[in-house]
């Protein structure tokens, strides 16, 4: 009897405590500015409603970007099921922009993009799949968006590869500069990330 009784107080304590030291961290001081506060680039893609989306149309927005392609099995899947989590922890925050930029633009036109899109319960204005161009795509992706920087992020890919592939999720704040990098595959992470953009808006 007594040993049920302490097996019960034992998890009752560790229940709390094992939430609290897993839980994302409020951050105590400001998040960091990367690039010495560089400024993303104009940019002009179309999303899977056809419509042309630039610089503009984020302007004094949250914006978390990523790329992927729809065709991906291996970590895509993953990325786009948690960043469903961020379209859903700010559904109703006009605040927040998500980009999803195509690294594979052949495959992803706007109809399919549309169709991925839905399947995720992706709607516009929030959250907007970005095909185009592939050039101008992967000059966004390594030089204004430093997905691949082995000197900015963690979660290295292909760097100098002709096909980008990574998990990083970039977090940018309303003038447009990145203030984080998250692995969009890691659910601790976005879930910082969540936490984060909770911070920007305050």
């Amino acid at each position: 009897m007594y040993r049920i009784l302490f097996l019960f107080v034992l998890v009752a304590i560790c229940i709390p405590v094992g939430y609290y030291l897993l839980k994302p961290k409020e951050r105590t001081t400001e998040l960091p500015v990367a690039h010495n506060g560089q400024r993303i680039s104009d940019f002009k893609f179309l999303n899977q409603d056809g419509d042309t989306i630039g610089k503009a149309e984020i302007s004094n927005k949250i914006v978390v970007a990523e790329y992927f392609f729809s065709t991906c099995k291996t970590i895509c899947p993953v990325m786009n099921k948690h960043m469903q989590m961020v379209n859903q922890a700010f559904a109703n925050n006009d605040n927040i922009r998500i980009l999803s930029f195509t690294c594979d633009p052949e495959t992803d036109t706007v109809a399919q993009l549309k169709r991925y899109a839905d399947s995720h319960g992706a709607t516009t204005p929030k959250w907007h799949f970005l095909t185009g161009d592939k050039k101008e795509l992967y000059h966004f992706a390594r030089n204004s968006l430093y997905v691949l920087n082995p000197d900015a992020v963690l979660n290295q890919a292909d760097d100098g590869s002709d096909f980008i592939h990574t998990n990083n999720f970039v977090l940018l704040d309303k003038l447009g500069q990145i203030r984080g990098y998250y692995d969009g595959t890691n659910e601790r992470e976005v879930e910082q990330l969540i936490a984060d953009i909770k911070t920007l808006l305050n």
